[in-house]
């Protein structure tokens, strides 16, 4: 007699939802039907279709209808900053748990930290390959707000935000990313902060990382891993502008090495600053406690 094979492993996605920016200055309509087509043929039983969004913050709500549908694979066809909308979707779907969906990002803007750090192969064969693979987000939880947010890739204080913020102002490109940088650096000032109710601390960088790399040329650190538990905490207390000068050329030729890690931090602001989740750069109130938390295993995504 012979003995039944074991069933197929039910697939995590039947449906591929493919979102991209037609007003963005990059490639993203380009990538994504490229991408249909490579899928039509290297995953012929997947359903494959296109979505431009047509607003601000669009992708969020896109990826968080989608993701209630269940089993679908919502790709951010963008930078960090359009995948961070699609995290916060998916994320928003499942009511801060797991909903059922995969995330994925296919990198199409300035900045695509996210994909450098954790891509192995094209996206498109890792989507033909279905092998999901359960990534670390950070939670953040600012009081007052009703719902948490989420980053993939990192939360930064201080010059980062700061460089962001003069970066949407003045417009990307090579040439004119450099002039804003430095322009921002010539502008800043240091900021303050109660560190889990210990007192103020003053610096000039803070970051906590998922990732292992930052702003395209920056490498944060050399053990970090976005599904280990932990985030990193990279500080640089203030002192001088010389030495924050000296930090982003090592961060940038050398990388700065192994940080400390950990699952949570917190802290307080004591005025209005801006705060940075991966592309997405919000203003702070002052005297708002701010939670920044691991939550392991998190996102789904194929890599």
């Amino acid at each position: 007699m012979a003995v039944p094979s074991a069933p197929s492993p039910v697939p995590a996605y039947d449906r591929v939802v493919l979102v991209y920016n037609p007003q963005s200055s990059g490639d993203g309509e380009r990538r994504a039907t490229r991408c249909r087509r490579e899928l039509q043929t290297q995953a012929p039983q997947l359903a494959v279709v296109e979505v431009p969004t047509e607003y601000a913050g669009h992708a969020r709500v896109i990826a968080e209808s989608e993701a209630r549908r269940g089993r679908t694979l919502v790709v951010s066809v963008s930078g960090d900053g359009g995948y961070q909308e699609v995290v916060e979707g998916v994320m928003a779907a499942g009511d801060g748990a797991y909903s059922g969906a995969v995330a994925a990002v296919l990198p199409a803007g300035n900045a695509n930290d996210h994909h450098r750090a954790i891509a192995r192969r094209p996206l498109a064969q890792a989507i033909a390959a279905g092998d999901v693979r359960r990534l670390d987000l950070l939670r953040i939880t600012i009081a007052g707000e009703d719902r948490p947010r989420w980053a993939h890739s990192y939360c930064g204080l201080g010059i980062t935000p700061t460089v962001a913020l003069e970066l949407e102002r003045r417009g990307k490109g090579s040439l004119r990313e450099i002039v804003t940088t430095i322009r921002a650096f010539s502008r800043f000032h240091p900021f303050a902060i109660d560190v889990e109710g210990e007192g103020p601390r003053r610096f000039d960088s803070l970051i906590l990382a998922n990732t292992t790399e930052m702003a395209k040329y920056v490498t944060l650190s050399d053990d970090g891993d976005p599904a280990d538990g932990q985030f990193e905490v990279i500080t640089l207390p203030h002192r001088s502008k010389l030495r924050l000068l000296a930090f982003a050329v090592r961060a940038s030729v050398r990388g700065l090495g192994p940080q400390p890690h950990t699952d949570r931090f917190a802290f307080t602001t004591l005025k209005p600053m801006p705060v940075q989740l991966d592309g997405e750069v919000l203003d702070l109130a002052a005297d708002r406690q701010v939670t920044v938390a691991i939550a392991p295993g998190a996102l789904a995504t194929v890599v």
